[in-house]
């Protein structure tokens, strides 16, 4: 069990760097086709893949992150994944900081290896600017 948890925490490490990078290519070798990301806003605003990798690049910005301590459960084929995390993100031209859960679930393929099939940033915030902001992000809306 121990060498899926760290090999685990370091793809979720590995997301995260390609998330404060910009680097599309990176975020879509990591997340699932299917990818969702959660925004812990009030109300809860999802974006999907091709969503959350647009707006990595310009409008919801990571700019510094530091992880805590992780847990890591194995479900079968997939792994969940929790820590808390001190985030620097931009939402728009708003700055979105403090601390943070981060939440992920992880599925392994046969052919791909595990991929990051959901996340989930969540802090309490109620400020609707965030919800609108993350809203205007989703492509399909």
């Amino acid at each position: 069990m121990a060498e899926i948890e760290a090999m685990i925490e370091a793809q979720e490490l590995r997301f995260m760097q390609s998330w404060m990078h910009r680097d599309a290519g990176a975020i879509r070798d990591i997340a699932a086709r299917d990818f969702m990301m959660m925004v812990g806003s009030t109300p809860p605003e999802l974006l999907d893949r091709p969503s959350f990798i647009a707006a990595a690049q310009d409008s919801f910005r990571c700019t510094g992150f530091r992880l805590g301590q992780a847990f890591v459960r194995r479900h079968g084929r997939c792994a969940w994944y929790v820590a808390g995390a001190k985030l620097e993100l931009e939402l728009g031209r708003v700055e979105w900081s403090g601390e943070f859960m981060l939440t992920g679930l992880w599925r392994k393929s046969r052919f791909q290896g595990w991929k990051l099939a959901e996340h989930a940033i969540s802090q309490t915030a109620k400020d609707e600017r965030f919800t609108q902001t993350v809203r205007s992000l989703q492509l399909w809306a």
